[in-house]
C-alpha cells in the first residue's frame, strides 16, 4: 500500500481538535505522555554519553551523543510516521482526524504553560519564597537569589519562549511535515532542555555531549521563534517596533529565545532580564502583577492569530500539491 498523504482538511481538523483537547482537558497522564517517554529515554542515554567530570575537547562524547540522538530521532520518526500512516490508511477521514488530533495534543502545551505562569504570580502574592518555589517548576535557572521583580520577569520570559517551543513550533512543523514533524520538533526541544548545556548539570558535563542537541533545536526553532515574535507584534497591534526587536534579539545567548522574549518585553513596555546574562528593553519599567496577566492575554491572542494562518498554510499546501 502506498504511503498516504495527509489531506489538508484532515490536518486542519486534527490541529483544531488538538487545541480544543488542550483547552478543555490539558495534559494526558504521565504514563501515556510521549514527551515523558522521550525525556526518560534521553535521561537514561544521557547518563552514558556525557562524562561525569569536566573535560577538554571531547570529540568522543560529541560523536557518541550525535549517534544516540540520531538513533532516538529515528525511533520517534518511525513510530510517529507509522501511527499517521495507520490512521490515514485504515480509518475514514473523520476517524483519521480524530486519531491525529489525539496524537498531536501531547506534543503541544498551552493550558499547562498558562496555568504555571499564573501560578507563579499567585504564589508571589503569598510570599517571595512561595514565588521562587513555584518558578523553580517552570525554569531551570537558580531561583534562590531572585527578588520579586526578577521572579516575575522570569515567569514572563518563560511564557514568551515556551509560547514558541510548546505551541507555535509543534504546530508549525505539523503543518509542514504532519505528525512526524511535530514529534521530531518536540524530541529535539526536549533533548536540548536535557542535554543542551555548556557545562555541568545533573552531575554530567555537557559541553561537548550536548552540543549537537543544542544546535539541532536551534535550527528547528529558527523560523517558529521569529513567527512567534510576529504573532506577538500582531497581537500587540503594532506596539512592537521590528527594528528595535531585532537589536534586542541579538542580546541573548540563544539565537532564537530573544525574539519572542524581546517582543513580549516591548509589547508590555517592561524590562526583562536574566541577571548577569542579558537585559531586554532596559528602558522599560519594572514588571508588575498585572503585567503577568497581560502577558498571558497577549500569548492567547497570538495563538488566536496563529490558527487562521496555519489553516491558510494548509490550504496553500493543498493547492500547490494539486498543481504539481
Amino acid at each position: 500500500m502506498p504511503f498516504p498523504i495527509l489531506d489538508a482538511a484532515v490536518a486542519a481538523v486534527a490541529l483544531l481538535l488538538a487545541l480544543a483537547i488542550d483547552r478543555w482537558w490539558g495534559e494526558p497522564p504521565a504514563a501515556l505522555h510521549p514527551v515523558v517517554w522521550m525525556g526518560r529515554a534521553l535521561g537514561a542515554c544521557g547518563a552514558r554519553v556525557a562524562p561525569a567530570q569536566a573535560t577538554g575537547r571531547d570529540l568522543w562524547s560529541f560523536w557518541l551523543a550525535v549517534l544516540v540522538w540520531c538513533a532516538l530521532t529515528a525511533i520517534v520518526l518511525v513510530v510517529s510516521g507509522a501511527l499517521q500512516w495507520a490512521a490515514l490508511a485504515y480509518l475514514p477521514a473523520w476517524g483519521a482526524a480524530l486519531a491525529l488530533g489525539l496524537l498531536l495534543k501531547p506534543l503541544l502545551a498551552w493550558r499547562m504553560l498558562r496555568r504555571e505562569v499564573l501560578a507563579v504570580e499567585a504564589a508571589l502574592g503569598e510570599s517571595l519564597e512561595a514565588g521562587r518555589a513555584r518558578l523553580a517548576w517552570l525554569v531551570s535557572r537558580d531561583v534562590r537569589q531572585l527578588d520579586a521583580a526578577a521572579v516575575r520577569e522570569s515567569a514572563i520570559e518563560s511564557l514568551a519562549e515556551n509560547l514558541s517551543d510548546s505551541v507555535v513550533a509543534p504546530l508549525f512543523w505539523f503543518v509542514l511535515l504532519g505528525l512526524p514533524g511535530a514529534a521530531l520538533y518536540r524530541f529535539a526541544n526536549t533533548a536540548d532542555a536535557m542535554w543542551g548545556y555548556p557545562g555541568m548539570r545533573g552531575g554530567r558535563y555537557w559541553q561537548w555531549a550536548g552540543k549537537w542537541a543544542a544546535r539541532a533545536d536551534d535550527a528547528l526553532s529558527w523560523l517558529p521563534a521569529r513567527l512567534t515574535a510576529l504573532l506577538l507584534w500582531l497581537a500587540a497591534r503594532g506596539g512592537v517596533r521590528w527594528g528595535v526587536l531585532r537589536a534586542l534579539a541579538r542580546a541573548t545567548p540563544s539565537p532564537n529565545g530573544g525574539w519572542p522574549m524581546g517582543a513580549m518585553a516591548l509589547a508590555l513596555g517592561v524590562r526583562l532580564s536574566k541577571p548577569g546574562v542579558y537585559v531586554l528593553n532596559a528602558a522599560g519599567r519594572t514588571a508588575r502583577a498585572e503585567d503577568t496577566r497581560r502577558a498571558v492575554e497577549l500569548a492567547s491572542r497570538s495563538i488566536a492569530v496563529l490558527i487562521p494562518l496555519l489553516l491558510a498554510a494548509l490550504l496553500l499546501i493543498a493547492i500547490v500539491r494539486r498543481h504539481v
